[in-house]
């Protein structure tokens, strides 16, 4: 396809294209009204002078006779060179005016008439138009009185020629605007099929390029660049993911597999009932961290949004407090509770239940010093319209610079390598606030790590 059919078949010159006739039709109206009036006025006036003359004429010929209009013809008829006159006897022949013979009179009645008029001497003389009033007078005479019209035909020409030139003039420039503009937008259309040519090449770095006009395509585009920022960024949690996953199982199927065959070498009944007790062991290991990833995988897809219901935020923590009150004692530490009255937001209660318990996990794994036992505080409050669940302990906390990564799946601190886990708690929790368009805020404690989930309060409609 050329570059000129692909100009012409653009939405763009299409548009433009459309826009042009019906301005062209417009204008052509509206000049074709203007010019219309302005030929009709002027020979209106043209008429009512002639006839106001004719009927002067005859009352000079009813008055004073023959002398009076031949003195009034012939005056008139030296004098203005624009006007026509001719007063003939019964038989037709001249007796005063500045025509030399009757011109051609259909019907041999009284009304309008035009006929050529030759005006000026020798080779310099022209054919113009007249316009005129024949009427017989009393005893037989015939009186024509006209005007030259020639300048107003061609005041008339050239009105018509205007709006001519002016309406080619204008379907030329909206023509060749359409055609630059068409080129224009094909030119960046073209630039936005290059790039995304390019992405769906592999090159997920490449963005739509944008022209800084902010018009439709800017806006397109930028909403384009958005889109790919956030799958470029999901590609990349998707790799280190896979990378994580697999250098995660890849230890325990290696221990799994060391205690089976060492089990196999020995020969020994216990051998075997030892290497298959651990090998359940790494196996429920192993389904745990399945579980996390598709509690997150389902959490951040919103499946279950739509089967949202009325969650009473009091009686959870009170539930989940109950349940890991003992497992603090038995740490040595306390877990407290305190909860506002009344608050609600609409949720998946497991998945809330689990987002909690995931927090209170790691803040008796985590919220304690050397030394020292886990104090923790479960609390809720409203604030804002929202409902804010915070757990807090006292431990050596996350540093400020970890806080927007541990939330990835499978990443893991160095302080923490040392404890049982598999990096996916605060991504769960993070993937539940996102399915109830909540936020997880990790904060310093002063001393040890505060964990916020803000969630969008629930009010039930009256």
């Amino acid at each position: 396809m050329t570059v000129r059919a692909k100009l012409l078949r653009t939405s763009t010159f299409r548009l433009a294209a459309l826009y042009l006739i019906l301005f062209a039709v417009s204008v052509s109206a509206l000049l074709g009204y203007v010019y219309w009036n302005t030929a009709v006025l002027l020979q209106e006036q043209t008429d009512y002078t002639i006839q106001a003359e004719v009927q002067g004429l005859a009352d000079q010929y009813r008055l004073r006779g023959l002398n009076g209009i031949l003195d009034t013809v012939q005056r008139r008829s030296s004098n203005d060179s624009r006007s026509v006159y001719l007063l003939a006897d019964p038989s037709g022949r001249r007796i005063a005016g500045n025509l030399t013979s009757l011109p051609n009179i259909p019907d041999d009645e009284s009304g309008w008439i035009e006929f050529p008029l030759d005006v000026g001497n020798g080779p310099t003389r022209e054919r113009h138009t007249a316009r005129a009033f024949y009427t017989r007078l009393a005893g037989g005479f015939e009186l024509v009185v006209g005007r030259d019209v020639e300048a107003l035909r061609q005041f008339a020409d050239i009105i018509r020629q205007t709006i001519f030139y002016a309406l080619a003039i204008a379907l030329v420039l909206g023509l060749g605007g359409g055609l630059l503009m068409s080129r224009n937008f094909l030119r960046r259309v073209d630039a936005i099929t290059e790039a995304s040519r390019t992405i769906m090449a592999g090159n997920m770095s490449g963005r739509m390029p944008v022209a800084g006009s902010n018009d439709e395509l800017d806006r397109l585009a930028l909403a384009l660049n958005e889109m790919l920022d956030q799958i470029e960024s999901l590609m990349a949690a998707m790799k280190e993911v896979s990378s994580n996953v697999a250098h995660d199982l890849k230890t325990p199927l290696t221990r799994i597999k060391a205690r089976v065959e060492a089990a196999l070498r020995s020969g020994s009944e216990a051998e075997y009932r030892s290497a298959l007790e651990n090998t359940v062991d790494e196996s429920d290991r192993l389904l745990d961290t399945f579980n996390a990833l598709l509690s997150i995988a389902r959490a951040e897809a919103g499946q279950s949004r739509s089967g949202l219901v009325a969650v009473d935020v009091s009686e959870l923590i009170a539930d989940v407090a109950e349940l890991y009150e003992p497992m603090a004692e038995e740490e040595g530490g306390t877990l407290t509770s305190a909860t506002a009255p009344g608050l609600t937001v609409l949720g998946d209660r497991q998945l809330l239940a689990q987002a909690l318990t995931n927090l209170l996990d790691n803040a008796l794994k985590y919220g304690a010093r050397d030394g020292e036992t886990p104090v923790i505080t479960v609390t809720a409050a409203p604030e804002d319209d929202k409902v804010v669940i915070t757990v807090a302990d006292h431990g050596p906390g996350i540093p400020a610079e970890d806080r927007g990564r541990v939330t990835e799946r499978f990443v893991r601190l160095d302080q923490s390598r040392s404890k049982p886990g598999n990096g996916l708690g605060l991504s769960l929790v993070s993937g539940v606030m996102k399915l109830h368009k909540g936020t997880l805020l990790l904060e310093d404690n002063a001393p040890g790590l505060k964990a916020r989930l803000v969630l969008p309060a629930w009010h039930q409609e009256k």
